[in-house]
């Protein structure tokens, strides 16, 4: 499977949209030779109740999502449409969130609102590492619908969401699915990796990226950003940055224009068979092995050693919270930590435990 970046990005619903938006038609059958007769209702049919629920997401989150359509100029100085996506309204001064590359390499940014408006944005802030971008655009206030942000870490696998976007063109397209899965880990813009991302079946396609994802209640719970796809289209993996780190870079970029990073200077190994074997590790331990914590960097100066033919480190728990694998660590600190804090690692070793703070550093820009 690869994962594509989705220049453009959409939502499907799948259960009786039309019943909502439309008079309804109704087939009826009639008689013992099966007469099928067409009858047009009056007024609105009667919707189930996950319907009701899916139809009312839609009417009070459309006006807050908005269809990005972005130009750059060619050799010959004329503007050319390189890009299209979508974003939401996060606050009543206009700012809008959307992906870092849907914007990228932007020289005009055209935004359409739900209520017909077209207008010019301008970019605020760039954060190439989680590719969240956020841009601003002027107009009266009373058009501006912004979202309610979900607690991400409440997210639940199972839990029913909702997309909504403008895949191919196809705008304010609402898809429905599940969160197949937490703490997935995609690649950045740039050598960095994003943490903590929420995995979904909902359909994601080329034009939903920068998209809302939503739980029941319309509330954000992440933003559309890649999908894992041999064929450039939805194959039922796609995957959201969530929003808890969508809030923390959003603030950031507005207030400085930029976001900080975390760093503890490590690299990783996953947890397998041979290493359980060659370490008489416990057969159901969690945790990230420490591969290498080179000399100078956090780890190393808190005590945290890299793996040697006696023993391995693994990192259990940072403040008391588990961390399972090294997906779920990135995520963990990229939301909950910033550079110069100090934080309480759980480290097992040799068949026991301690804790050692650790003091972070700036992630490098490379």
């Amino acid at each position: 499977m690869r994962l594509r970046w989705l220049p453009f990005f959409t939502l499907i619903i799948g259960i009786g949209i039309g019943a909502a938006l439309f008079p309804a038609v109704a087939l009826q059958a009639t008689g013992s030779a099966g007469v099928v007769q067409q009858s047009a209702l009056i007024g609105t049919e009667t919707l189930t109740e996950a319907e009701q629920i899916f139809a009312d997401v839609y009417n009070n989150l459309a006006p807050s999502v908005v269809s990005i359509t972005v130009a750059a100029r060619d050799r010959n100085s004329s503007l050319v449409e390189i890009a299209t996506g979508s974003g939401f309204v996060i606050n009543t001064s206009g700012h809008i969130v959307t992906n870092y590359h849907v914007v990228e390499g932007a020289d005009r940014i055209e935004v359409q609102f739900f209520d017909g408006t077209i207008t010019r944005a301008e970019i605020v802030g760039l954060d190439a590492d989680s590719d969240i971008a956020v841009i601003q655009v002027s107009i009266p206030v009373e058009r501006l619908r912004p979202v309610t942000f979900a607690n991400s870490d409440n997210l639940l696998i199972g839990q029913a969401v909702l997309a909504l976007g403008n895949p191919f063109d196809n705008n304010w397209t609402l898809t429905s699915g599940i969160i197949s899965a937490m703490n997935r880990r995609i690649f950045g813009r740039n050598s960095f990796s994003v943490g903590g991302v929420i995995q979904t079946d909902a359909a994601i396609n080329p034009g939903n990226s920068g998209g809302p994802l939503l739980n029941l209640r319309g509330e954000v719970v992440g933003m559309n950003t890649q999908i894992a796809t041999e064929t450039g289209t939805n194959s039922g993996i796609g995957f959201a940055i969530p929003s808890n780190l969508i809030v923390k870079v959003a603030s950031a970029l507005i207030e400085d224009g930029q976001i900080r990073y975390p760093y503890i200077g490590i690299s990783y190994r996953p947890i397998d068979l041979d290493l359980i074997e060659a370490f008489n590790l416990p057969d159901n331990i969690r945790g990230v092995p420490v591969l290498e914590a080179p000399q100078g960097l956090p780890a190393a100066l808190a005590g945290i050693r890299g793996i040697s033919p006696t023993s391995v480190d693994i990192i259990l728990s940072v403040e008391d919270v588990p961390m399972r694998d090294f997906d779920e660590l990135v995520g963990w600190l990229a939301i909950n930590t910033s550079p110069g804090m100090t934080v309480t690692f759980t480290v097992y070793r040799n068949g026991s435990t301690f804790d050692v703070p650790v003091t972070l550093i700036e992630r490098p820009t490379r």
